[in-house]
């Protein structure tokens, strides 16, 4: 997030460094989805139409239907997003009520996630974590530091969450394999070379067959419930300008927790910031639009266990970016001192536990207020590709003669600002009773959504 002083200052004004890039993917979208094969695929990260599902039992079309008004939704998004070592496959799904009678309103907007065991990589992962149990840690040499950066590595090793048998946050260990016997040196050459072949490649066809959808929506319910004309959504890393040098006043100290590490990772200007406790000004709205205008095409923010971006100073804002406790405040003049504005920090004590296996909810992603931008465009390109026959006129006509056209509830406009989506930080995958692990699952997570003033 933006840095904690904004004030610009620099010791000079030709001073220019690189862009500082952040742990968030941003999504956006990519062209209209065509291929019936994508369609299908749940490992194909989009935006509108229709789901394709994990669980090999099509869940039921309830899960899509608004708390508020019981008809079923529009499908927003759907993310290709497996955790880093799990064996299941898993995409995230989020649906929103575009009915104007329903927004401003709980259970308007909701996600769920979908699980599926992948035997093959399964194995893969006890073979890694076989090997590793080989692996001896060698110290470096005293006086001379290892010149690798762990964070460098870190990002280098770590791919997008959207590809096709890719998985979050990977982590190459700072470790040296003990050689093996001459007898399993071959055997080992040809895992590794396995698996470098199944990671880089996103569309190795074992991948792309545990991954597609099991089931299909010919005969379904879920193909009479409205969607959105299906894009592709593609993602990248954030950059950011780096923040400007600050000379702040002698009497004043700007306290940030990454001042305190002599490690300086890539993104640590924006990973702690504070949020000022004023009403006078929505320093969060502030914030949230310079943010976002690095990248003003943004439909989606992706960080695992990160920190979520608000939208505005909200009873949301409140519950999540709670206000630190005060001293109290002197009531005579020998005690007259100065106050400084307190800083809010982040905080996910407020959000509802797995109610499965009890572990926490760490934040995942948010959906941004430019998606509602491109879903009503791709719907209106669409249209105009497409247009109506004299039956479909005829019929629209006849059919909103019926409703009424001043009907309040048939008019369909979405109002947030930005849904945030907060899972399970153990990606359970129990049985309902939560004795023991299933094959796979289909679980809803929890959506707090800020609106549009």
């Amino acid at each position: 997030m933006p840095p904690a002083i904004e004030e610009d200052w620099s010791d000079s004004d030709e001073e220019a460094g690189s862009d500082v890039e952040t742990a968030v993917l941003l999504g956006f979208p990519d062209g209209s989805v065509k291929a019936e094969s994508d369609l299908k695929d749940a490992a194909v990260s989009r935006i509108g139409g229709y789901p394709a599902f994990l669980p090999s039992r099509e869940p039921s079309i309830s899960s899509s239907q608004c708390k508020n008004c019981s008809y079923p939704m529009e499908l927003l998004a759907q993310i290709w997003c497996p955790f880093e070592d799990s064996p299941h496959d898993r995409a995230l799904y989020v649906w929103a009520c575009s009915r104007s009678t329903c927004q401003r309103k709980i259970g308007s907007v909701r996600a769920w996630r979908g699980l599926r065991f992948n035997a093959e990589y399964a194995a893969k992962l006890e073979k890694k974590r076989s090997r590793n149990k080989s692996q001896v840690k060698v110290a470096p040499p005293a006086g001379n530091p290892p010149s690798a950066n762990p964070f460098s590595m870190k990002a280098a090793a770590a791919p997008s969450p959207f590809g096709l048998g890719d998985h979050i946050f990977g982590e190459v260990p700072l470790t040296t394999i003990t050689p093996p016997p001459q007898e399993e040196v071959a055997d080992t050459v040809n895992d590794n070379d396995d698996d470098r072949d199944s990671d880089a490649s996103s569309a190795s066809e074992h991948s792309l067959i545990t991954a597609m959808a099991t089931t299909t929506l010919e005969e379904s319910p879920w193909t009479a419930a409205p969607s959105y004309q299906p894009m592709y959504l593609s993602t990248s890393s954030e950059y950011l300008p780096p923040a400007a040098k600050s000379k702040p006043s002698s009497d004043i100290r700007v306290e940030d927790p990454a001042d305190n590490d002599d490690k300086k990772t890539k993104d640590t200007t924006w990973a702690f910031e504070g949020y000022e406790n004023s009403l006078e000004v929505d320093h969060v709205f502030d914030r949230f639009t310079k943010r976002v205008s690095y990248a003003g095409e943004q439909c989606l923010r992706y960080e695992l266990g990160g920190v979520p971006l608000p939208f505005s100073s909200d009873k949301v804002f409140e519950s999540i970016f709670p206000a630190p406790p005060q001293a109290p405040l002197p009531v005579t003049k020998p005690d007259f001192k100065v106050v400084h504005t307190p800083k809010r920090s982040y905080s996910s004590a407020s959000i509802p536990s797995c109610p499965v296996c009890k572990s926490s909810r760490v934040f995942e992603c948010q959906i941004m207020p430019n998606l509602i931008n491109v879903l009503k465009s791709s719907n209106k390109d669409d249209s105009a590709q497409k247009p109506l026959t004299d039956e479909q006129r005829i019929k629209a006509v006849q059919e909103a003669l019926k409703k009424g056209g001043d009907n309040a509830s048939d008019k369909r406009d979405m109002e947030w600002g930005t849904c945030m989506i907060f899972s399970c930080e153990k990606d359970c995958c129990l049985a309902e009773e939560g004795a023991k692990d299933a094959k796979e699952c289909w679980r809803e997570e929890v959506v707090l959504v800020q609106w549009d003033e």
